[in-house]
């Protein structure tokens, strides 16, 4: 888990979007203002049902050991529940193998592999940087040569400066977080207690 929060910052042609009030948030009622944010945002890549009436967030970065822990869990409750829509935030706040990474993971997307990319990188032994993502994506088939080129999209960068922004004013504290709802959890966590922070947002 990263406990001291490193915000990178990433230089745009477009202007800094506009972000909610920066708050203390503990994790008990998530304002709705970022729970729109969060939940409807284009720009972010959509595990599971995308029309399903439960959404789960993540924020997670490759080069987390507990994010990389938490992946079969996810993948158990995404398995278990076929109505939960789960967005995904790329938040790479290890270093720069954690940007070259994420922004390789989006770039995927435009190649029609982002969720077989993310799950190889989780799952990988070595740490994230730039020959072992391009490692992971020559194996995969990946054209690689493309792929860097669409890594400087400016959608890339402003999803990563989102997360940034997001992740700042609601005052989380690392990797991995999920937050459904109003509530979140920080951390690795049982499959139970994953389905049970959905089962909370569908209640309420």
């Amino acid at each position: 888990m990263y406990q001291r929060r490193m915000i990178l910052t990433l230089a745009l042609a477009a202007p800094t979007m506009a972000i909610a009030p920066r708050l203390a948030w503990a994790g008990h009622s998530l304002p709705p203002q970022f729970r729109r944010q969060l939940e409807h945002d284009a720009n972010a890549p959509i595990f599971g049902n995308p029309e399903g009436n439960a959404t789960l967030i993540e924020f997670f970065d490759y080069n987390c050991q507990f994010c990389r822990a938490m992946m079969p869990v996810v993948d158990a409750v995404l398995g278990a529940d076929s109505g939960l829509r789960m967005v995904m935030r790329e938040w790479p706040v290890f270093g720069e193998g954690s940007v070259f990474a994420a922004r390789a993971a989006l770039a995927s997307r435009k190649q029609g592999r982002y969720a077989d990319f993310h799950r190889v990188l989780l799952s990988q032994k070595p740490r994230a940087e730039r020959a072992s993502v391009l490692r992971v994506a020559r194996s995969m088939g990946l054209d690689t040569q493309q792929l860097q080129r669409d890594m400087g999209g400016l959608e890339i960068a402003q999803h990563i400066q989102k997360s940034n922004a997001l992740a700042e004013a609601m005052g989380l504290v690392g990797t991995p977080t999920f937050i459904a709802g109003s509530d979140s959890r920080f951390g690795a966590i049982s499959s139970a207690k994953l389905a049970e922070l959905v089962a909370a947002a569908r209640r309420n």
